[in-house]
């Protein structure tokens, strides 16, 4: 094919087909055809920030060479959303380099209000620990007046493919050793690295063409560090508002710092670790990390039984509730206490009486499709000694049926109870929550790829979820991921904005669960066909684990019976 050539490209938000010439820019291509997309529900209007290529993600500056099915996509997308935030992510790296120009920025973790993240020394300490600079109000306005003239510029991100040991020395030299060490331990000879004025970094991921796209953005003061925030979900032109999130800062501070002491900084380190026949090693620490965890619930638990007669635990999709509840229940069994599980899903109202979502369907995860009356009675019952008769709900009926299940709670006695609501005090209106101890657990991946590139704990959940509906329920993975965007929804909805009301949270995540679900999951991954809908995710996903080294065999052996990922691999014993 020559320069003048042209070819057909299916452009699919306007449906027709339209000729190109031979190397054609997806910015240009978009700039003459479909500058905004609408979203099909709300119908508000977004700017093209990326594109899908034949259900490939592509950044704009993407030059098409032969027939191709092209959709873009905006910020209502959620590719279009992380293209947004690695681009944006980059932009203040940039502005860190030029007010401390000495400092290390860490992309640390997810919180509600946006990514937390800290300005570093470039030297570890002796313990492993990073020495974080306390970030002011008079550097944080010099940081955002850094981003805002970035923006104002409109400088390119510029792609170039350079020598995998050439990348690892500029790294270095900029004090990003986590970054050298995951090229050095993927063992490429090419690898693909990002310009904007003069500073380098690696993303898995395409970015914006310029850094004018990124209009809405803000940071604001947070622990020792800052919360940058983005543009919420359905509203573009403002940032997520900021949200009570002190807990759950906590908990994943505190994994942050113990994946620090034993000298796992990032999935670099990981690999290493792994290629050094560490992997054993690995598993047996963490699980004795969640032990210590489980027994200090129990504990808080215990101290308080002369006031606690249920436990009540709620977390999103794949965060190891289940196993949790088991797992809670042995150690305060341990200490004495006779836990009682009560399964908060035989509390559902009959089919008839089950309230509808805006499509029409069946909203099971809407609070009113619980017997919230019935649920507050038998709760106060058994709080004050009485007997009650558990209901049963038969889900191929659609109704409640009489159980024949009597219980009641002696001295010693406690409820457990887990359930999407758990959390919501508006389950239980009428019962004296001071008898109630609540937990949150999820799996809030707090280790990440680089100093730059925080992991998703969505992604870790969607994985975990992936494995064992194919496992257990026959589920295939493009299923699975089909149905992703409405459990996170429902997540939204019913469990993120009551997670601070918890008593305890359980950090659910494992350091060496991404090896192990990369054997598990690659497999599954790959069986989505191209044509599929759920393909563009398949190839994200696979791209990301293409950074792990995955456990053998012999290495998953060795996962005890009772942890959380028998859960989903198989092999549980609780």
């Amino acid at each position: 094919m020559i320069e003048t050539d042209k070819f057909n490209v299916l452009l699919v938000n306007d449906g027709k087909t339209h000729e190109v010439p031979f190397l054609k820019r997806l910015g240009d291509f978009s700039e003459e055809t479909c500058k905004t997309v609408k979203d099909a529900k709300t119908g508000v209007e977004y700017p093209v920030l990326a594109a899908l290529v034949d259900n490939m993600l592509k950044e704009l500056d993407y030059r098409m060479v032969v027939a191709h099915e092209v959709e873009f996509i905006g910020y209502n997308h959620p590719d279009g959303r992380r293209t947004y935030l690695r681009s944006l992510c980059f932009v203040l790296q940039n502005a860190i380099r030029k007010v401390f120009p000495d400092k290390v920025l860490i992309v640390d973790h997810s919180l509600p209000s946006g990514l937390y993240c800290t300005v570093n020394e470039p030297e570890l300490k002796e313990d492993g620990r990073r020495t974080a600079l306390k970030i002011d109000t008079q550097a944080l306005t010099r940081i955002k007046e850094e981003m805002h003239s970035l923006v104002e510029r409109d400088l390119p991100f510029r792609k170039e493919k350079m020598a995998c040991d050439r990348a690892e020395r500029l790294f270095l030299a900029n004090h990003q050793p986590d970054k050298a060490e995951l090229l050095k331990s993927l063992g490429e000879f090419i690898c693909s690295v990002y310009f904007l004025d003069g500073q380098i970094d690696t993303f898995h991921g395409p970015l914006l063409p310029s850094t004018g796209y990124l209009k809405v953005f803000d940071i604001v003061p947070f622990a020792e560090g800052f919360c940058l925030q983005f543009p919420c979900t359905g509203d573009f032109d403002r940032v997520i508002p900021v949200k009570s999130q002190s807990k759950i800062a906590a908990t994943l501070a505190k994994y942050s710092d113990w994946c620090s002491v034993i000298r796992v900084n990032g999935i670099g380190t990981l690999n290493s670790a792994i290629s050094n026949g560490q992997a054993i090693n690995l598993i047996n620490m963490a699980e004795s990390l969640h032990e210590r965890n489980y027994a200090a619930i129990a504990d808080q638990i215990y101290a308080q039984r002369d006031r606690i007669k249920a436990v009540f635990i709620a977390g999103p999709s794949s965060s190891g509730k289940t196993s949790s509840s088991l797992r809670i229940a042995l150690q305060c069994r341990v200490l004495g206490l006779v836990p009682k599980v009560i399964e908060l899903d035989n509390y559902f109202v009959d089919r008839e009486h089950t309230p509808k979502d805006s499509d029409g369907n069946y909203d099971f995860e809407a609070l009113e499709a619980m017997d919230l009356k019935l649920l507050n009675s038998q709760l106060n019952d058994l709080f004050a000694g009485k007997e009650v008769e558990l209901p049963r709900f038969d889900f191929k009926q659609g109704k409640s049926v009489p159980s024949g299940k009597r219980i009641s709670l002696g001295e010693k006695e406690i409820l457990i109870m887990e359930g999407i609501h758990a959390l919501d005090p508006a389950m239980v209106p009428d019962v004296d929550n001071s008898r109630i101890f609540r937990v949150y657990a999820s799996a809030l991946t707090s280790l990440n790829v680089d100093e730059n590139n925080n992991i998703s704990t969505s992604d870790n959940r969607l994985l975990r979820r992936m494995v064992r509906d194919n496992r257990v329920r026959g589920i295939t993975p493009e299923e699975t991921i089909m149905r992703w965007s409405s459990v996170r929804r429902g997540e939204d909805r019913c469990i993120f904005p009551f997670q601070e009301n918890a008593d305890a949270s359980f950090n659910s995540a494992l350091i060496y669960e991404l090896p192990m679900l990369k054997y598990y999951a690659e497999p599954l991954l790959r069986r989505i066909a191209p044509s599929s809908p759920a393909y563009t995710e398949a190839v994200r996903l696979l791209k990301f684990l293409d950074y792990i080294i995955a456990l053998s065999p012999d290495e998953i052996a060795a996962i005890p019976p009772t942890s959380i990922m028998r859960e989903f691999i198989g092999g549980q014993t609780l």
